[in-house]
């Protein structure tokens, strides 16, 4: 059967009106090209502020947010009438404790009814908002990221929903002065303002002068990035960057105006891909969101497939791990997959490269559900460009390509070595990190143009209209001692394909060694499955040892390595790890996603007993 052949035999896709998929393409002398969108940017709100009162005004009803206050807890719900009068007496009392652009509100817990109302209070108050990784408090041993953020952006109020689990790290910060508000009655004894105290403010018309006061320059939010190469950035996010972004997003995808969208979704909040895209998305269309209270993680995917049962969204956003985690409930019930696809129009990943076999996976689960596919795609960008720069806004076959510059962007590709580098330009782009203008400069090129630090390549050079595929990231490839290139990003993938499902993730090893190495992070869920000893499913350390799993990583590898001659694919070993990607080293972020280089660096005395003589009993070896 031939490649064509082979694609026109899958199901077809459901119908969905997307954008026309066009682009501008020219090409510079010195290699570089700059792709356009032939699709002038459409006007867009000034800023977030009025489009609460809008909804509340047109559907007062209408169900804006909800979500379950513990496992297996009736669903609380909040209107848009509701949750614009909460959203004003906030905004009010947050200007009353003297909040504004250089004392802005900072938010410690997770998603939340309670979180989204101060968001939006200060939002319609002009007061920027700080949501901070809740694992920077829960998880941290040490809070030095934490402590870095409050002292960087010196916040007036911090809030989080309950004082016990905030303790330590409120003590860790304890110093810089900031009063606490909390949703819960703080334990005896303990100074903490209760939120449900400030919303009992009434509106004045301080509020409605500073809400017209806001621009499209006036700082919404003050979003940190993962710390991937030191500690966290605060990226500002101007209004404009945001409400830009929407209208980029509904000429993209037109089929957005038929209805308004409902959500089911845990995406953090301190994120720009759950705070930005998904959140402002509902917020402008009007739309339902079900706050997940699940997550892809071992004792709470379980949460999301009973959210499931409850609610049958029409846009389903999640990254590669929430997926992975996911789809064999979706695969082994059918009435979970039922219900899951009952209203779906889109599967919309991003956040990390998806493997090839998680998106064949989905597309299957969805054709025997409906008979048909339900159109998976994708977009890039980053917290810097809050966060849609391109989109792919056309049926794809596979993963990896992330589609064309959005309207009003420009890509830039530059010749970086073997590769094209990624910038982007645009009213989505910030205009730099929070009090740190060296960083800023540092940011951008001569042209203006945000150096992303991603690379990129045209699906077809001959065909720009298909689409940029991703290439990785710039930083990330090494050269084996041979001086080959070892293209990082999709060797990554070509492992997570080969070892389905015992892998969850890896990192790729061997900088100035003759071979490659692979560190790996066990599907434990999985792994349990192939593994029929009861004893060896106790912890992740005996799990990692068991046969079954060690020989399934070796036969997916060793098929994989007979397709591969060459030394920059081959995996020459592979190292099962017991121990979880940390927060507190950067490996991790609450997406999922894994940073290769400060793996690397804290596992450097793993990465060497790797490629010990003789290996290590527990090092999977291939000839």
């Amino acid at each position: 059967m031939t490649a064509a052949s082979s694609v026109a035999a899958k199901p077809p896709f459901a119908p969905l009106r997307f954008a026309p998929a066009r682009v501008v393409l020219e090409r510079r002398a010195d290699g570089s090209l700059i792709l356009t969108s032939p699709e002038p940017l459409g006007p867009y709100a000034p800023s977030l502020a009025p489009l609460l009162d809008g909804w509340a005004e047109r559907a007062p009803a209408r169900l804006f947010l909800a979500e379950r206050p513990a496992p297996g807890a009736a669903w609380r719900r909040l209107s848009y009438g509701e949750a614009a009068g909460i959203a004003a007496a906030l905004g009010e009392a947050l200007l009353e404790n003297g909040l504004g652009p250089e004392r802005p509100l900072m938010l410690l817990s997770g998603n939340s009814i309670d979180h989204a109302s101060l968001m939006l209070g200060a939002l319609q108050a002009g007061v920027p908002v700080v949501p901070v990784s809740p694992a920077y408090s829960l998880m941290s041993g040490d809070f030095a990221k934490l402590r870095h953020i409050v002292e960087l952006t010196r916040p007036g109020l911090i809030y989080v929903g309950s004082l016990p689990p905030f303790a330590a790290a409120l003590a860790a910060i304890a110093d810089q002065g900031a009063e606490i508000l909390t949703s819960a009655p703080p334990p005896p004894g303990v100074k903490a303002t209760l939120l449900s105290t400030l919303a009992q403010t009434r509106p004045t018309n301080r509020l409605a002068q500073a809400k017209a006061a806001i621009g499209a320059d006036s700082v919404a939010k003050i979003l940190f990035t993962s710390g991937s190469t030191g500690l966290p950035k605060g990226v500002i996010n101007t209004h404009g960057m945001l409400t830009s972004n929407q209208q980029m997003i509904a000429q993209c995808w037109p089929f957005l105006d038929e209805a308004p969208p409902v959500l089911l979704d845990w995406l953090p909040w301190n994120h720009t891909f759950g705070g930005n895209h998904n959140f402002n998305l509902i917020l402008t269309l009007g739309g339902t969101l079900h706050i997940d209270g699940g997550k892809p993680a071992a004792g709470l995917i379980e949460q999301t497939v009973a959210n499931i049962r409850d609610v049958s969204p029409t846009l389903y956003f999640n990254v590669p791990a929430g997926y992975a985690m996911l789809l064999p409930y979706l695969e082994g019930d059918a009435a979970l997959a039922r219900r899951f696809f009952a209203r779906l129009k889109l599967l919309f990943y991003a956040g990390a490269a998806l493997p090839q076999d998680l998106w064949e996976r989905l597309e299957a689960v969805s054709a025997a559900t409906l008979g048909h596919r339900v159109t998976l795609t994708s977009a890039w960008g980053s917290t810097e460009t809050a966060p849609l720069a391109t989109c792919a806004h056309l049926p794809l076959e596979r993963a990896g390509v992330i589609g064309l510059p959005a309207p009003g962007v420009a890509i830039k590709m530059v010749p970086a070595g073997s590769k094209l580098e990624l910038r982007v330009k645009g009213p989505n782009v910030m205009p730099g990190y929070w009090r740190r203008p060296d960083l800023t400069a540092q940011a951008f090129d001569e042209e203006g143009f945000y150096k992303i630090g991603d690379a990129g390549r045209l699906a077809d050079p001959e065909r720009p209209e298909q689409g940029i595929v991703f290439d990785g990231r710039i930083a990330e490839d090494f050269k084996l001692s041979t001086g080959t290139w070892v293209p990082v990003g999709s060797l990554r993938l070509a492992v997570l394909d080969a070892a389905s499902p015992a892998i969850q993730d890896a990192v790729i090893c061997g900088q100035d060694e003759e071979k490659i190495g692979v560190l790996a992070w066990p599907n434990l869920a999985a792994c349990r499955e192939i593994c029929p000893h009861a004893e060896h499913h106790a912890d992740a350390a005996a799990l990692v040892r068991c046969p079954h799993v060690v020989a399934r990583v070796r036969e997916g590898i060793a098929a994989y390595n007979a397709g591969q001659p060459g030394s920059s694919t081959r995996i020459a070993r592979v190292h099962l790890m017991a121990e979880p990607p940390s927060i507190d080293g950067n490996e991790i972020t609450d997406k999922g996603y894994i940073n290769q280089r400060a793996t690397l660096e804290r596992r450097a005395d793993l990465v060497r007993l790797l490629y010990g003589a003789p290996p290590l009993e527990d090092v999977i070896v291939f000839s």
